[in-house]
């Protein structure tokens, strides 16, 4: 079901439709069929590549931004992976544009909002595993800025957000700690990942961050009207994560 799962989200790629549908074109020899995909191709570029549509959609989706109010206090915060990698060129581990998950945790234990830090990031590769835990890097990270490694726990195994909310589970009771928890992951992860946790039976918290789009600048033409490249990428996220919240339920995990 992981494989699977990765390869579905390879899939779920505007650009690469719009490929296939122009090469189709381009190696067909009926002139009709040759001028159709061409012109599909070209309508769906266009529809894809706007900013607009997108944002709409991605707005819609994700839930709005979280003020941590004064005294407001949990027993742990659940942050989930995906805010770090390593690279398998120099072997150097590097944050990518998730980090912000990351980020709001440290501030959310130093501010004094969450008392314990669960991290669940294991190994979702599917060939060189083993290579890199990004609970591990996390774990370290969180302790060189002062936080203590008793105020850490680590979920190294899990690949997908389902077993994220077991292994969670498991090391929330063996803590004994009452809820709601803190559950931090990306806006646009938080609806498939609020709809897991809760079936996991954990009561959580959403505290919804890195967000992927912001509401709409007024006179920001290019929120508009000009085609993007970063349109055609926040489809693939949409997708991912739209698609992915209609697997889990029907597969009862979430």
């Amino acid at each position: 079901m992981h494989i699977l799962s990765r390869l579905i989200t390879i899939l779920l790629s505007p650009l690469l439709w719009i490929i296939i549908i122009f090469l189709w074109g381009l190696f067909t020899k009926k002139e009709i069929r040759k001028r159709r995909c061409f012109t599909g191709a070209l309508l769906m570029l266009f529809f894809f590549s706007n900013p607009y549509i997108i944002k709409k959609l991605m707005l819609a989706y994700q839930p709005e931004k979280y003020t941590m109010q004064n005294g407001e206090v949990y027993n742990a915060g659940i942050v989930l992976g995906g805010f770090a990698g390593m690279n398998k060129a120099d072997r150097k581990t590097y944050f990518n544009e998730s980090a912000d998950r990351f980020l709001q945790t440290a501030l959310l234990y130093k501010g004094g909002h969450i008392k314990k830090i669960v991290i669940a990031a294991g190994d979702a590769s599917i060939i060189n595993k083993n290579d890199f835990r990004e609970a591990d890097f996390a774990q370290d990270q969180l302790m060189q800025l002062g936080i203590p490694a008793s105020d850490i726990f680590i979920d190294r195994n899990s690949r997908n957000t389902a077993e994220n909310a077991v292994n969670s589970k498991r090391i929330i009771d063996s803590l004994g700690l009452p809820g709601p928890y803190l559950l931090i992951t990306s806006a646009m992860h938080m609806p498939r990942a609020k709809r897991t946790f809760s079936k996991a039976g954990l009561n959580i918290k959403p505290y919804p961050c890195a967000y992927s789009v912001t509401p709409f600048e007024k006179y920001a033409v290019d929120e508009y009207l000009i085609p993007s490249a970063v349109a055609l990428r926040n489809w693939n996220i949409y997708l991912k994560e739209a698609v992915g919240l209609l697997m889990y339920k029907v597969l009862g995990r979430g």
